[in-house]
Formats: C-alpha cells, sequence, structure tokens
C-alpha cells in the first residue's frame, strides 16, 4: 500500500494543546505546489482514552463546525485525561464552497471510505482517517445535520451491529449525548460511510442528525455543543455531571420509512417534523409545475410513524426521497 501524502503539523503523542493542520499537497492551476490545509486541534494529557470528533463531512452542515471550533478555542489540557482530536471540518474543501461534495473531485466523503493514499482528494482524505486517525480513537463522533436537501428532527443516532456489546456501548454514548431525541438508525446507501469503517474497526461511534435547510440555529447549536461535552464525560475523558434533559427514543424498523418520488414537482407538505402519521395518511401534495389545472399527486405513508426528516427546499426531482418516517418506543 502507498504511503498517504497527507502530513499533520501536530505530534499526536505530545501533552498540551495544538493547534495546526492536516497538510494534503494538491497541485492545481493557482498553485503548482499548493495544498489543502485541514484545521486540526489535539488536546492531549497522560494516558487514557482517544476520542475523535469530527464535523462538516458533508460541507453544507454546520452545527458541528460550530460545536467543534468552540472546543477547540475552549479546551484546557488539564481538562483532560486522555486525548481529544478536532476536525472540525473533515471535508474541508467542501466546507469552504458550502456544498455537500467536495468541489475538487466530486466526491461524497461519507461515501469514499476506505479511500485511496493514491486516489483523488476526498479518497486521500478518507484514506489519513482510515489509517491513521480512526485506529487511535476509542470513541468516535461525527456531526451531521440535513445540509441544504434535508430537515431533521434534532437527534443523536446509533446503528444495529453484529457485536451486540459494541451495539449497547455505542448507544449508551448515544444517549449520554443526550440529544431531543436518540435514534436507531437505518441507512438506506451505507457503502463507503465513514460510520461503518469506525464501527467495523470496533470504535463507540456516534453520528447526530441536528436540523438542516442550510444553516445552523441558536438551538441546535446548543445541543451539538452541549453534547459533545456529555459524550466526552461519559468517555471518561472529562470530568463533571452529564447534562441531562428528556429524549425521546425511535427506531426505524424498515425500508417503508423513506419515502421517494418518481416525479418532480412544489411540494406541499402536510403534517410538519414530529407529527405522526398512520399508514395510507397523506403526508405531502406533489403539484406539478409546468401546467395550471392539473391534480396534484398524494404521496400517502407507507407505515405507521411520526415524520423524522423532509425533504428541503419546496421543489423536487424524481428520485427524491421526500419524507422520513420513525417508530416511537
Amino acid at each position: 500500500m502507498r504511503r498517504n501524502p497527507i502530513s499533520a503539523s501536530v505530534d499526536f503523542e505530545k501533552d498540551g494543546v495544538q493547534h495546526g493542520h492536516l497538510r494534503l499537497p494538491y497541485s492545481r492551476n493557482e498553485s503548482a505546489w499548493g495544498s489543502v490545509m485541514i484545521p486540526l486541534t489535539v488536546v492531549k494529557r497522560g494516558a487514557g482514552p482517544v476520542a475523535l470528533l469530527t464535523g462538516a463531512n458533508h460541507g453544507d452542515e454546520y452545527e458541528g463546525p460550530l460545536a467543534l471550533f468552540d472546543l477547540a478555542r475552549s479546551l484546557r489540557a488539564e481538562e483532560v485525561t486522555g486525548a481529544v482530536i478536532i476536525v472540525p471540518a473533515m471535508n474541508y474543501p467542501a466546507f469552504a464552497v458550502g456544498t455537500r461534495v467536495s468541489p475538487l473531485d466530486g466526491v461524497n466523503m461519507n461515501r469514499a471510505f476506505p479511500g485511496a493514499p493514491d486516489g483523488t482528494p476526498t479518497q486521500k482524505i478518507a484514506d489519513y482517517f482510515q489509517r491513521t486517525l480512526l485506529p487511535m480513537a476509542d470513541v468516535v463522533l461525527d456531526f451531521h445535520s440535513g445540509g441544504k436537501t434535508l430537515d431533521f428532527l434534532p437527534f443523536a443516532a446509533s446503528h444495529v451491529l453484529d457485536d451486540k456489546v459494541q451495539e449497547r456501548q455505542c448507544r449508551a454514548a448515544r444517549d449520554a449525548f443526550n440529544a431531543p431525541f436518540s435514534v436507531e438508525m437505518r441507512e438506506i446507501d451505507a457503502l463507503g460511510m465513514y460510520d461503518d469503517a469506525a464501527e467495523m474497526m470496533g470504535k463507540v461511534f456516534v453520528t447526530t442528525e441536528l436540523g438542516g435547510q442550510g444553516t445552523a440555529t441558536p438551538y441546535t447549536t446548543g445541543i451539538a455543543r452541549k453534547g459533545v461535552r456529555n459524550l466526552l464525560i461519559h468517555a471518561g475523558i472529562l470530568s463533571g455531571e452529564l447534562e441531562i434533559g428528556p429524549t425521546r427514543h425511535l427506531s426505524q424498523p424498515d425500508d417503508a420509512c423513506f419515502h421517494f418520488t418518481d416525479e418532480g414537482g412544489l411540494l406541499e407538505f402536510l403534517i410538519a417534523l414530529g407529527d405522526p402519521v398512520r399508514a395510507g395518511d397523506p403526508v405531502v401534495r406533489i403539484w406539478p409545475m409546468g401546467r395550471t389545472g392539473a391534480e396534484p399527486r398524494v404521496m400517502h405513508a407507507q407505515r405507521d410513524g411520526l415524520l423524522m426528516a423532509r425533504h428541503h427546499p419546496g421543489i423536487c426531482q424524481a428520485g427524491d426521497c421526500i419524507a422520513v418516517l420513525a417508530v416511537e418506543h
């Protein structure tokens, strides 16, 4: 296997607080010997558990970067037992321009694992996480929200795993994060995901979906800031008491939770996020946009549940996921 060209300007074994970058050489028209500089902070004190915290896996999702840039600025070494590796903008090229996928190669970071050291820029970043950063970690938190095309109830999530001990550990970490909703999540497109890469290594892995619409709110950013500190306390890296509020537990039992459209149009949602539905209830009307006098198509719930996520903005294309349901326990 070829050596990854990314280099870190920090020493992962050194105690203290270090702010630096992951430098990815990237030759381009504007800079023959240029680089992509991915911000990085390492806070370490002695031996102990290691947390790897990431945001902007998709570049148009902002609660994670806001929480992690703040944590990188404020966290002190004397507060820590073990180490915290903070990468607020994992997919920095996409983050810099506010897009889901990288503008350098059009690759979705969260479908690029295990990556390739001699691949595209996104594949090189994925490979560095796969072979360098993930092996260091005991617990991994990857922040997500809906970006520009989805809006979610704010939740922390874990997955159903073959290793039931690991599954319980992930679930406990998820619940410690203590988002307003805690979800046992089903993935409809899991091939190449960072989640799977971390879980296959036996890591305790937690992810989130904290709103969306291509922005962050004081409410969702507050959930992210509280949640990351709770997770670090749960992991034994920070001391203190968990800040615990009410949470509602959801799951996604089957693929009927996901509702796709085979035609585009103007969306009229008939229920709001969090509203309950029964199988067969109308969820959204899709109005034809190119003519008047036509009836809208009505999309009905495929199962009982509540609306956990919805398409954003108000116009859809054929193939889009329009609505996602979950079941409350």
